[in-house]
């Protein structure tokens, strides 16, 4: 497992962090952002309450579709970066600008539709009309997003991700200070509730627009100036190989959201207070697993340009130490979920929550680590698979090991036990195994590409040449 330039793990290591930590700061700043627009509409009303928890679900299904698709610039550009340097990543990032820029405008396009889906539900008029507030401006601040993530491929594909993270900073301070102010009527602002939350994202996603649209270098405008008004016959060559496969991340993106908020929707038949005592341990379950979606981005990044330079075994290095911190955090995070559990679940509520409640939630937080430990596995395998542009696999597994398997799996166990507050853990359990099984299949086919030096970028990043 020798790299060609001899860098040792300590190295390795050294530069996996430094790429690493400034993601794993925005991916909290986000957390956090989430935390703040939740106890908003919590608090507002016991309406809002009720209605941000299937709009907010359904607009990330959607949103996430988009965005994964744009994302997948980042590994085009890491490619480009590590095979021909700054010039062909910024010829990358241009491409993924245009194909962000469409997304985003077919997203908005796409709001009278999206406004449209809670009318199909059989909650009450007063629920839905909230939730087609929120879910009309969740297209719009959807596009923002999805155009911001095409925009920070490029700062993520060289290794400048300090510039995501102070973008991000940025961005969320001004999204909790809107939030706030147009939920509540505050600090002379109107007061807009339901549609308050969604506008105040709109803003602040488009601070973030500006800033990254401020930062971008000007070779990046100056190739997609020249991809606006070239004829040239190569432009579809360039873009539909991108498409295809930034068609399969979305797809795999998105299903995976959905089935996390089908996963919810399944429990809530095991009672008020398991549906309850699952809403505490989510919160948990986010701290435990945001931080490490910075560190599988890195490692994606990394692995992209090494694979760019021809430079297989590094990939597998790069792999080793990654998962090494992932696992060290787990370790202490687990240890405060089995053995500190009301430590981490009486700052969510918990302490003013029934007995059942409290009993279910330490039940269930005991079990968490097994799902910590196999989504740092199948999400840090999902980053390197995508930097390798084996996209297909990844949907393809995806798909078929949650929804053909796990989540049918899940919901017949569930119909055995409705109203029973206390099979919770074992949801918890059941699916815990099902995402580690999909992080094997990852691995494996990562050990694979490695064997066989495979790369599905290698024709766009040739054609592009």
């Amino acid at each position: 497992m020798k790299s060609n330039d001899g860098a040792t793990y300590f190295q390795v290591g050294r530069k996996v962090l430094s790429v690493s930590a400034p993601l794993m700061g925005a991916m909290l700043g986000n957390l956090i952002m989430m935390l703040v627009d939740r106890i908003c509409l919590a608090r507002y009303s016991t309406d809002t309450l009720e209605a941000s928890g299937p709009a907010i679900h359904t607009a990330m299904a959607i949103v996430t579709f988009f965005t994964g698709f744009a994302g997948f610039s980042r590994s085009c550009v890491a490619q480009a970066f590590g095979r021909s340097g700054q010039r062909q990543a910024a010829y990358q990032a241009a491409l993924g600008i245009l194909v962000g820029a469409a997304l985003a405008l077919i997203l908005c396009l796409m709001a009278p539709l999206i406004e449209w889906i809670p009318s199909l539900s059989n909650r009450p008029p007063a629920i839905t009309r909230l939730e087609s507030q929120f879910l009309f401006w969740s297209a719009f601040f959807g596009a923002a997003m999805t155009l911001n993530m095409a925009l920070s491929a490029y700062f993520s594909g060289i290794g400048r991700t300090r510039v995501t993270l102070v973008v991000g900073l940025i961005g969320q301070a001004v999204v909790i200070f809107m939030i706030v102010g147009l939920v509540f009527g505050k600090y002379g602002l109107p007061e807009l509730g339901m549609r308050g939350s969604a506008i105040g994202t709109l803003i602040g996603t488009l601070t973030m627009t500006v800033c990254y649209v401020a930062c971008m270098p000007r070779e990046v405008w100056r190739d997609l100036g020249g991809l606006l008004f070239r004829r040239g016959r190569h432009i579809g060559g360039e873009l539909i190989p991108r498409v295809r496969k930034g068609l399969a991340i979305g797809s795999s993106t998105g299903l995976t959201n959905l089935g996390s908020a089908a996963f919810v929707w399944i429990v809530a038949g095991l009672g008020a207070a398991g549906l309850a005592a699952n809403n505490v341990n989510l919160t948990v379950n986010y701290l435990g697993g945001v931080p490490l979606i910075g560190l599988g981005i890195g490692c994606g990044v990394l692995c992209g340009n090494a694979i760019g330079e021809g430079d297989y075994p590094q990939v597998t290095r790069i792999l080793f130490v990654t998962m090494g911190i992932e696992l060290s955090y787990l370790a202490v995070i687990s240890f405060l979920q089995i053995v500190t559990p009301l430590f981490l679940l009486n700052p969510f509520g918990l302490i003013d929550k029934g007995e059942e409640i409290q009993r279910v939630s330490v039940a269930t937080v005991r079990v968490l680590w097994l799902y910590s430990l196999a989504f740092a596995f199948s999400m840090t395998g999902g980053m390197v698979l995508e930097s390798f542009g084996l996209t297909r696999f990844l949907f393809l597994t995806r798909i078929v090991l949650m929804w053909a398997i796990s989540i049918p799996t899940t919901y017949v166990l569930m119909t055995g036990h409705i109203g029973d507050a206390s099979f919770l853990p074992t949801c918890w359990a059941v699916g815990s195994i099902f995402e580690g099984v999909i992080g094997a299949m990852y691995f494996w086919r990562i050990r694979m590409a490695v064997r066989h030096r495979q790369n599905g970028i290698l024709l766009a990043q040739e054609a592009a040449l």
